[in-house]
């Protein structure tokens, strides 16, 4: 059995419907009039359910584009008495008046949108009208915002307001809030049109003529205050009664109004910019410019300029002082203090930006670099610190100060040129006994190692390994030595001829008494070792001796080999001549005059009298031992008179034995590309060799060419037959 489905259909009425003819005019004479009562404040008394029926069947009986029409005008009617009431109203009544309308209106519209709901639904959409609340609020803009006696009335009494709070008036804020939040609900472009645009104009024309004013009196620190000022103030006006989106091209106004139109003048003003903020340590100062010319194009670059100028400016002064090269230890000091400062700056003031640090690194590198002592002066300050000026400082004290010393060794160019000096320095301490301390010594090898590889420093710790391995030597001496008797105790330092920078010496003529147990010693070395060699090196030493004075006084004197070899010389005789000492002893003559000196010249270490009596000693001199020579001291330690840094005959000397050294380093760099490369121009080997050598040395490109040319005539490399500029390698 099978069931049809039945559908249902509805048919519209057979016969006509017939209306009240009259029908729209009454119904609309209803919603005309209960309008009006709601514009008057007296909707409590209407029945919205019957005005929303009665709209909701106009709309149903095609009554729509009249009923939208006769709703266009009932507005407009309204709103036209409303202007008369806004334009009548006097002074700041003015903007009272027209927030009272606006208010009403608003709710005015709600209640009318609420009946003409259906309308709103049905009609608008298909008819692509504007929806009645947006009607109100077109018609609102076109008969009242803009209509010519309030258009510009209302424009002015507000930047008038904003203009009198600038001034440092107090305003009615809530009103301004309410007016312009009024001109944003009216749209974007009313908002923008009729009030930003403006409003920003006025603004670029104040803060010019207010920036010309403050630039004429203020000085650099005291206009970025009032600049800073202006923005926040400027910030929290937006906050209050503008939109949010204002923030953004009123802080542009300002920024290019009181800082990118005067930027160059600020950071060069005479005795308050930048040199003057960096020169007086103004960190605050220094901040505000920071943050405020970050909002300006190309603001940090010309900070980084001048400061860059600045550095490189005082960084030359300070390097090339005559005045300031006389002690190398205040001289590195003084580099130290400055790159602290610079750094506390950048850190502090600048937000720890790393392009200020690099260009800060730039500087320093740059004027470093002018003077090729730095190398040595440098090495001068860490030998300062490691042989006494860290008895008083703990470890991490110890650590710091290598740690910045590091960052100055980094500048260095010649790299090369600070290893020599440090060698001749470090070779003095462990020799000496004058090293602070091991730990500290090793962890200055770690960092060099770190920065330059191991090749930089094997030299400098094959020395620690000599020390150790000399100890072990001499303790085997003296056990395999056991008849000695009452001969002098020594301590050989073995020193390998590669790793230390022993110079050739001729060796003075040592007392009897020593000679004897180092023939003893050099025969014991020589039996153990086969094929080697030993050297004495005196002018390295430093020897203990007792000494008893003509008043009865002892003492013990820590001296050098060559002090010793002179003073053991008056166990024998009373006087003698400085002829005698220097025929008997054979001690070059500048370092026997620096040690004579030291022994007869230097208060409270006078062990010996000079006659006669002058500051410097010459051929006719006659020594005799000091008998009044009196010390606090049981131990008493006397130095050798020396320059601390090398004089100018040794500084050539010096720079020589560096430019030796570096030869063979650019050859074996031109080989190794050349290897790799096979066929290379010139300009193109320069580059490369300059590029692999920097991190010891900045080559020269005259001495690359050079050893160019050695290289050809050695056959390692040859010229190209046809293009004289291209070099080939030769297997």
């Amino acid at each position: 059995m099978s069931s049809r489905k039945k559908t249902q259909r509805i048919e519209p009425f057979r016969h006509r419907v017939e209306t009240d003819p009259r029908f729209f005019e009454k119904a609309w004479r209803k919603l005309d009039d209960a309008i009006r009562e709601i514009y008057n404040h007296n909707a409590s008394g209407l029945s919205f359910e019957e005005l929303y029926r009665t709209a909701y069947n106009l709309v149903l009986h095609k009554h729509g584009p009249k009923l939208y029409d006769k709703l266009t005008e009932n507005m407009e009617d309204h709103l036209q008495e409303m202007r008369i009431s806004i334009e009548a109203a006097q002074g700041g009544l003015f903007l009272v008046e027209l927030q009272r309308k606006w208010d009403d209106h608003n709710k005015a519209l709600q209640m009318i949108r609420d009946i003409l709901m259906y309308m709103d639904r049905v009609f608008i959409p298909t008819n692509k009208k504007t929806p009645v609340f947006d009607l109100g609020l077109d018609l609102w803009r076109d008969t009242i915002v803009r209509s010519p006696k309030i258009h510009g009335r209302l424009l002015d009494t507000l930047l008038d307001l904003i203009h009198r709070e600038r001034t440092g008036e107090v305003i009615n804020r809530s009103l301004m809030r309410s007016t312009t939040k009024m001109l944003m609900d009216l749209g974007s472009s009313v908002y923008q049109d009729d009030f930003e645009k403006p409003f920003l104009e006025v603004s670029a024309s104040f803060y010019s003529g207010e920036s010309q004013k403050f630039i004429e009196c203020c000085s650099c620190g005291e206009y970025l205050k009032k600049a800073q000022q202006r923005l926040d103030e400027e910030a929290e006006r937006v906050s209050q009664y503008m939109d949010a989106k204002t923030d953004e091209k009123i802080t542009a106004v300002v920024v290019k109004e009181m800082l990118a139109n005067h930027m160059q003048r600020l950071i060069l003003m005479e005795n308050s910019g930048l040199v003057n903020m960096l020169v007086e340590d103004k960190y605050e100062d220094l901040t505000m410019m920071y943050s405020l010319f970050q909002r300006v194009p190309d603001g940090h670059s010309t900070i980084k300029s001048v400061m860059n100028s600045h550095v490189k400016e005082t960084g030359k002064d300070m390097v090339m002082d005559p005045e300031r090269l006389k002690d190398p230890v205040d001289f590195v000091q003084r580099l130290l203090n400055e790159k602290d400062k610079y750094d506390s700056i950048v850190t502090t003031s600048f937000s720890n930006d790393k392009s200020f640090q690099n260009a800060l690194n730039s500087s320093f590198e740059h004027f470093i670099n002018l003077n090729n002592r730095c190398p040595e002066f440098i090495s001068l300050y860490v030998d300062d610190k490691l042989r006494k000026g860290m008895k008083e400082a703990n470890e991490e004290d110890v650590e710091t100060v290598l740690d910045k010393v590091m960052m100055l060794f980094r500048y260095l160019q010649e790299k090369d040129l600070f290893e020599k000096y440090y060698k001749q320095h470090l070779a003095k301490r462990l020799l000496s006994g004058k090293a602070a301390s091991d730990d500290s010594e090793r962890s200055m090898l770690v960092k060099l190692k770190t920065e330059c590889g191991y090749q930089f420093t094997s030299k400098l710790e094959g020395m620690f390994n000599d020390l150790k391995t000399s100890h072990d030597t001499t303790h085997r001496f003296y056990a395999g030595t056991p008849d000695l008797g009452d001969a002098p105790t020594i301590s050989v330092q073995i020193l390998t001829t590669g790793s230390w920078p022993t110079q050739p010496c001729n060796t003075c003529n040592l007392p009897p008494e020593i000679l004897g147990v180092s023939e003893m010693f050099r025969g014991f070395y020589l039996g153990t070792h086969n094929g080697r060699r030993l050297t004495w090196q005196t002018n390295m030493g430093t020897a203990d001796i007792k000494a008893v004075f003509g008043n009865g006084s002892k003492h013990e004197l820590n001296v050098s080999t060559y002090q010793m070899c002179v003073l053991m010389l008056f166990n024998s005789a009373d006087c003698l001549s400085y002829r005698d000492i220097e025929q008997t002893t054979a001690i070059p003559s500048a370092d026997l005059k620096r040690c004579l000196q030291s022994l007869a010249l230097v208060k409270g270490k006078n062990v010996l009298r000079k006659e006669p009596m002058s500051r410097d000693i010459s051929d006719d001199d006659n020594f005799y031992v000091n008998d009044k020579f009196t010390s606090k001291l049981f131990k008493v330690k006397i130095g050798t008179v020396a320059t601390q840094k090398e004089s100018e005959p040794e500084k050539m000397e010096t720079r020589q034995r560096v430019e030796e050294d570096r030869k063979p380093q650019i050859e074996a760099a031109i080989v190794r590309i050349m290897k790799s490369r096979r066929v290379l121009d010139h300009n193109s080997i320069v580059t490369e060799v300059t590029k692999q050598l920097q991190p010891r040395f900045m080559p020269n490109p005259v001495v690359i060419k050079k050893r160019v040319e050695s290289l050809i005539e050695r056959e390692f490399l040859e010229r190209d037959k046809t293009d004289r500029k291209l070099y080939r390698y030769l297997a």
